[in-house]
């Protein structure tokens, strides 16, 4: 896992057309940085290629094979691009590269996920039928336990061992803004048994920045 962060400054709204500007420079034809196969089609898969704001600079988080095909940007003799009305001057602040061993432990960990997109609009109803707060953190704790198998197969990774999750800190929701739709962003603290490297994303959009997983007790450090 590769994380390249900028020496420039761009707002959490402001991630969309970053992504939009990177996509740009690399061109059409990789499809890792965008999943579009043509104008309708998609690749439905969990993306290798994120776009992100950490401490409040431009970021992307290249998993697996994206950390290959990182270098189509990068070898472009210019790197800045436009977001909005401005130039940024693409200059790398932070270049980290880890390699991480993915198993199920007897041991548990303790992440936060911000701006979780965990629902679509079926799931949204399920959850607003439930009138049990228990009821709607089990329903949930059940959703992030399938986004983390999502992850395990998009890095092929197979889970050899049950998943356990708890859900420790539950804050209200909150509406995220994905491109015209108004859906609803999750805060909450948990704990599993499978290891997460720092920034991954979770659930829906993570290539837009949302669903950022952070170690807690790294939360100090970064």
């Amino acid at each position: 896992m590769l994380r390249v962060s900028f020496d420039a400054e761009i707002k959490d709204s402001e991630v969309p057309a970053f992504r939009a500007a990177i996509i740009d420079k690399v061109g059409q034809k990789n499809v890792l940085f965008h999943h579009h196969l043509d104008q309708e089609k998609f690749l439905y898969r969990y993306p290798l290629i994120q776009y992100k704001v950490l401490q409040h600079q431009p970021t992307i988080i290249c998993i697996d094979y994206g950390v290959d095909e990182i270098h189509k940007y990068f070898e472009k003799r210019n790197w800045n691009i436009r977001v909005n009305d401005r130039q940024l001057e693409m200059k790398i602040s932070r270049l980290e590269l880890n390699q991480f061993n993915l198993q199920v432990w007897n041991k548990h960990f303790e992440y936060s996920i911000h701006n979780w997109i965990a629902l679509n609009q079926e799931n949204l109803e399920k959850y607003n039928n439930l009138t049990a707060l228990s009821d709607r953190i089990a329903f949930l704790e059940k959703t992030l336990t399938g986004n983390i198998i999502s992850f395990a197969k998009g890095v092929e990774w197979t889970v050899d061992k049950q998943i356990e999750l708890k859900i420790l800190d539950f804050k209200e929701p909150r509406t995220v803004k994905l491109k015209t739709n108004d859906l609803i962003g999750f805060n909450v603290n948990f704990s599993t048994n499978v290891f997460l490297p720092n920034f991954i994303g979770l659930g829906k959009a993570v290539s837009k920045g949302y669903g950022i997983v952070r170690s807690v007790r790294q939360d100090l450090q970064d």
